[in-house]
């Protein structure tokens, strides 16, 4: 018989957002792009607006999932290879990846994610000629693969090692395990809602956590969920909403918002009815987080400035809060991505950034003034260690611990110091897709 031609990529359901997939997936492993420059905005993959919202959604979970356990795949794909993964096609790869994912974690019946990869390598010329490779690996990874996922289920292999090696020496073993197990599961959506948090837990099928967040399972675009339209809600991970709280009642005052974008800290200030300064350095993200505003019907005045260099008014401001740029290894759990992008080396770099935000904050703020800083890092040297270096420094400023009933009770997440310290396994439920935080560190000081 002569070879059948194969079917043009539009008659082939699902293999868009499977090309897709892989092309981001090679972004990120081999052109260090994050997912989120490669998912939105001006950079975006420029066939993302061809797919259908379903298509869109399968696609962002593929990569996700792959991301989230792709220390186990490279373990899987290394017992079922027996020279190893094709170093020169990464479409091949990519395809390997995208089918063991399908057989072992999503509802995809395993002849389409067999067949759906073999045509993703047959149309790439580099990688066609490892078709056959493909379609044998996978159909062996749906045969043997659960059971070697299984042999390795209680390791942490989807943690980089030298990331897992310092979550234990800062944790300790059982700690560090916890949180990589926890980072696994696909997270909730988390909301921050205006008012009646009740309501809008049942409105949305999700349930209320303690400390107002209304968390909630549902997936597809958000913009198409109730109370979206409206600026009833804005997302937000639980972790996150707990810094912006530390304030207290601050009803009238003047709230300085240090690298704001995209808002959410800032939504959360001026509906608790201060006068949000926003700043930011990026132009676009203002333009991001004026929308967001827009939307919400909230109000804040943003400025396109770097912090370091904001002078500011010369009376000094009743709060300031900084949101500070960091490693952002608290936030694995719903950017995978961040765990292959990241090295060891990165977490000091932007140490002198830090520092230079917490001084200038110090000097703007008003004598009993209160500073509240955070970072999604799970590393001390961006919290514990950036904040205890300032109290050194700077004799006028204290630390004012914060108190369980502050953040509804949940005195675990409250550090020896009286600092904030969530991690991805806290708030632990019995469905583990409704547990977990982000890694969230943030540390309230009141200058005297």
């Amino acid at each position: 018989m002569p070879p059948q031609r194969l079917a043009r990529p539009a008659e082939v359901p699902g293999l868009a957002a499977r090309r897709i997939a892989a092309d981001i997936l090679d972004g990120v492993l081999h052109k260090h792009r994050t997912l989120d420059d490669q998912l939105d905005g001006a950079a975006a993959h420029p066939a993302l607006k061809t797919l259908a919202d379903r298509d869109r959604a399968l696609m962002r979970r593929l990569v996700a999932t792959i991301l989230r356990r792709l220390g186990t795949l490279g373990h899987l794909l290394s017992r079922l290879l027996d020279r190893g993964i094709p170093t020169d096609a990464p479409r091949a790869q990519s395809a390997l990846l995208i089918g063991a994912a399908q057989i072992l974690w999503m509802d995809v019946p395993d002849h389409a994610a067999v067949d759906l990869s073999v045509r993703l390598v047959q149309s790439d010329r580099r990688a066609a000629k490892y078709a056959g490779l493909v379609n044998a690996v996978l159909r062996r990874c749906a045969r043997e693969g659960a059971g070697l996922v299984d042999e390795v289920k209680n390791e942490t292999l989807d943690i980089p090692p030298w990331l897992l090696k310092r979550w234990i020496a800062h944790y300790g073993e059982a700690t560090a395990k916890a949180m990589a197990h926890a980072i696994l599961h696909e997270p909730s959506l988390d909301l921050t809602v205006k008012s009646d948090p009740a309501q809008w837990a049942t409105r949305l099928h999700g349930e209320q956590l303690p400390t107002g967040t209304v968390r909630t399972l549902l997936q597809g675009s958000v913009t198409m969920l109730p109370g979206f339209s409206e600026g009833a809600w804005w997302v937000q991970d639980a972790a996150a909403a707990l810094p912006a709280r530390l304030f207290g009642d601050i009803k009238g005052k003047t709230i300085v918002d240090f690298c704001a974008a995209p808002g959410g800290k800032t939504a959360q200030l001026a509906q608790a009815g201060a006068r949000v300064i926003a700043l930011d350095r990026s132009p676009a993200r203002v333009a991001r987080l004026k929308d967001n505003m827009t939307r919400l019907s909230l109000e804040a005045e943003a400025i396109v400035v770097d912090a370091t260099e904001w002078q500011g008014d010369a009376g000094g401001f009743d709060g300031i809060l900084i949101d500070a740029p960091c490693s952002s290894t608290g936030t694995i759990r719903r950017h995978p991505d961040v765990a292959w992008l990241r090295q060891e080396a990165d977490i000091a770099t932007l140490g002198p950034l830090q520092k230079r935000l917490l001084q200038r904050a110090t000097s703007l703020l008003k004598p009993g003034g209160t500073l509240v800083y955070c970072t999604c890092s799970l590393e001390p040297e961006e919290g514990e260690a950036a904040v205890t270096a300032l109290l050194s420094a700077e004799s006028g400023l204290k630390r004012a611990p914060i108190a369980p009933d502050e953040v509804a009770g949940l005195a675990e997440i409250i550090n020896p110091q009286g600092d904030l310290r969530t991690l991805p396994s806290h708030l632990a439920h019995a469905d583990p897709r409704l547990g977990g935080l982000d890694g969230f560190y943030a540390a309230r000081l009141v200058k005297s």
